[in-house]
């Protein structure tokens, strides 16, 4: 039997999709110029890398984000890769990130042949804490006379920090770059969730070297699947695209390759939708801040607890997510919830949890496992009235 505060949840959650029998996490809205771009790119024959709808969109995400170069990529966990290559990552490293994130961050960490590290994230933006970064820096790292920060203990050289801006909740990024510039880290953003979120008025993934987006389908703008890195350093821009497109030397007709490349440009096709999207981005955002607050005003009427901005954020709020008292309450509401034709779901298992990362290093984690337990994502999509 359903209990009474979740029936009253889930009906309120219903009422904001009416006409809906059953009510998905987060849909895709296709109704500007998808169908245009689409059969304009169609109609050109250029449906690969090499397409007007490619380099579009590259101009469009740099404006959208107020950075000087885009580089379009096949997806957000590809983007990750090149970021760190262009940033300088090398196998046996050490990158340090999230274990409350997505299985891409630390995957992306992998393909490198690096090793991640986990720390802990802070309760109300279930994004990096700054506080616990520096702990574990002070406690586990030293800098050496070559400048840069290595682990104590295993001896490999910390090259990198990932931070994530959790489900677009904006975390608090400048202060983990000042703790990252102290130690000579370099910043990179996973911003994969957040287009469209700013932090003390500068647009998420403008604060590390490189900032990174994705476009799958069940994100803020989709393009099916694809993804996207930032930079202002023209010539991190320049790699990126140079590896990104199996480094070949340009050429008439000459098939040269200067070293070990990817084929990870995006497909004009899926860049004529992603142009399409991103010229809808502002009114999607507007429209999922509208339901942020409707949510935000309910659930604090009956003391639910709700994540919501910080101060000086300003989230895309792309998954609206609850906090319940404890894990069978958490699990009570996913049956409940998912039984009534309202889908909903947990955050992802911790990363230190899987079998591929079990034994990685990582700092107290605290605020992760609690979150872990409780924390439940709820239908966000554009409601497109």
């Amino acid at each position: 039997m359903i209990g009474a505060l979740n029936k009253q949840i889930i009906h309120f959650i219903k009422s904001q999709f009416p006409g809906q029998d059953s009510i998905p996490l987060h849909a895709p809205v296709f109704k500007g110029n998808e169908k245009n771009y689409l059969n304009d790119a169609l109609d050109s024959t250029y449906v690969s890398s090499v397409g007007e709808y490619v380099n579009r969109f590259e101009i469009m995400m740099a404006q959208q984000t107020d950075s000087n170069y885009a580089v379009a990529l096949v997806n957000g966990t590809n983007a990750l890769h090149i970021a760190m290559l262009v940033c300088g990552v090398e196998r046996g490293n050490e990158v340090l990130t999230q274990a409350l994130t997505f299985i891409a961050t630390a995957n992306a960490i992998a393909y490198i042949g690096a090793d991640p590290v986990f720390i802990d994230v802070d309760s109300d933006t279930a994004g990096m804490s700054p506080t616990a970064l520096e702990i574990f820096l002070i406690g586990n790292a030293e800098k050496r006379n070559d400048g840069f920060s290595y682990n104590k203990r295993t001896g490999k050289k910390i090259s990198a920090c990932i931070p994530m801006h959790t489900f677009g909740l904006p975390g608090r990024i400048d202060e983990v770059k000042v703790i990252c510039d102290h130690w000579n880290i370099v910043l990179i953003e996973d911003a994969a969730e957040s287009l469209g979120s700013y932090y003390k008025g500068k647009h998420t993934g403008n604060f590390g070297k490189v900032g990174v987006f994705s476009f799958n389908g069940n994100k803020t703008i989709t393009c099916g699947g694809g993804g996207a890195l930032i930079t202002n350093d023209e010539n991190l821009a320049k790699r990126a695209k140079h590896l990104t497109t199996q480094a070949k030397v340009p050429h008439k007709w000459e098939f040269v390759h200067d070293e070990i490349g990817y084929n990870y440009r995006m497909p004009n096709l899926n860049a004529a939708l992603a142009c399409a999207q991103l010229e809808q981005l502002s009114r999607f955002v507007q429209n999922k801040r509208e339901l942020a607050a409707i949510y935000h005003q309910y659930f604090d009427s009956i003391n639910q607890p709700f994540l919501s901005d910080i101060t000086d954020a300003k989230s895309n709020y792309w998954l609206n997510a609850l906090i319940f008292k404890n894990i069978e309450s958490r699990n009570s509401f996913l049956e409940e919830s998912n039984n009534n034709g309202v889908m909903t779901r947990p955050v992802w298992q911790l990363m230190n949890r899987l079998p591929m990362f079990k034994k990685a290093e990582r700092g107290a984690l605290t605020n992760s496992e609690w979150i872990a337990d409780r924390l439940v994502n709820i239908p966000s999509s554009v409601r497109d009235r």
